[in-house]
């Protein structure tokens, strides 16, 4: 994927973007905070690969998400670590995590939780689903009908969910982190446009390499060790309020802008021949997502200020599943990854 994007020139220590700093931006003293503030990034990688072989793509992907206080999607076939790597996720913060299983059968009570009947006190009383959580694993959530993918809709936005008259307020953080089989149609509902347009990454893994394989096979039969808790919910908050003040000048705030539009309209960027393959691009929404994932990235990368290489690092996870594909672009077999390439090599990097 990364090899069909024209490469640019490896970014200097401080970018063009961050010495065009204004004068109220004091980007070395920015740069000394998020060196301090981040390091627990390492220490959580470290928990996690004691479990996690490989992936790293994947680690990083959650990493953004619990920062930037975004639902991720984790896409690909059976045995790639998904649901592990996320419960993985979970035993290194000091938080409450539950797992729902989406089946067939699954009614949207089952996820949010319903009234029940209380003879003592002789009313109805809240019974609350597993939707209560710090971290929600959603397994396999494209075996669920959409009345049951729609009752995450309010969660996932809002942050809270309404049961009866009343409206509970979600924990801080939360997180749904869910997960899909690519490889089975029967018993599946693909999951609708409005759904996974709340995910703010959608990840796409891929098979591990050879020497990596060979490490898994020993770990599974061996034992893999229990990884610690490096975190908890008030250290995830704070280093969510350290994220938003990365800088991100304004020229950079542009090229996120150019590549939202390119999805929108092509014919802008000299990508006219886009314009039949794309019947739809992203929302605003997109532009927001790619711009906190960019800032999450860059503290991710021990730096103050996002670069370029930021946006273009993360772009394909935040934009693969925002843009909707023709008929004639699924007929000619071109996917939203080649169209995203062609736009990252098209828009004019500040």
């Amino acid at each position: 994927m990364e090899e069909q994007i024209k490469t640019t020139n490896p970014a200097p220590e401080v970018s063009a973007s961050a010495s065009s700093a204004t004068s109220n931006v004091d980007i070395k003293a920015l740069n000394e905070k998020i060196q301090k503030e981040s390091a627990f990034v390492d220490l959580l990688t470290m928990e996690m690969s004691k479990v996690i072989i490989g992936q790293s793509h994947m680690t990083e992907s959650l990493l953004i998400g619990l920062l930037s206080n975004g639902h991720i999607l984790l896409e690909g076939v059976p045995g790639l670590a998904k649901t592990l790597a996320i419960t993985t996720l979970s035993k290194t913060v000091d938080a409450k995590f539950s797992r729902v299983q989406f089946t067939p059968d699954l009614l949207p009570a089952d996820v949010v939780g319903t009234m029940i009947y209380n003879q003592k006190q002789e009313a109805f009383t809240v019974k609350k689903g597993p939707i209560f959580a710090n971290f929600v694993l959603a397994d396999e959530i494209n075996r669920a009908p959409a009345k049951v993918q729609s009752a995450l809709l309010e969660a996932m936005q809002e942050r809270q969910v309404t049961i009866g008259a009343e409206t509970f307020k979600l924990p801080e953080p939360f997180l749904v982190l869910a997960t899909q089989n690519p490889v089975e149609q029967e018993g599946t509902y693909p999951l609708p446009e409005a759904q996974v347009d709340r995910f703010m990454l959608k990840v796409i893994l891929d098979y591990p390499k050879k020497e990596e394989e060979k490490l898994i096979i020993r770990n599974s039969i061996n034992g893999f060790p229990t990884p610690n808790k490096v975190l908890t919910p008030a250290d995830i908050t704070r280093a969510r309020g350290v994220v938003k003040e990365v800088y991100m000048d304004e020229k950079i705030e542009q090229y996120i802008v150019d590549i939202v539009d390119a999805t929108r309209n092509p014919e802008d960027y000299n990508l006219a021949h886009y314009k039949n393959l794309i019947t739809f691009g992203g929302s605003p929404r997109a532009s927001i997502n790619l711009a906190l994932a960019s800032k999450a990235y860059a503290f991710i990368k021990r730096r103050g200020y996002v670069i370029p290489e930021d946006v273009r690092a993360i772009c394909h996870d935040v934009l693969r599943h925002r843009i909707g594909l023709s008929y004639e672009a699924e007929a000619e077999e071109i996917t939203s990854e080649e169209i995203i390439n062609g736009i990252l090599n098209s828009v004019e990097i500040p």
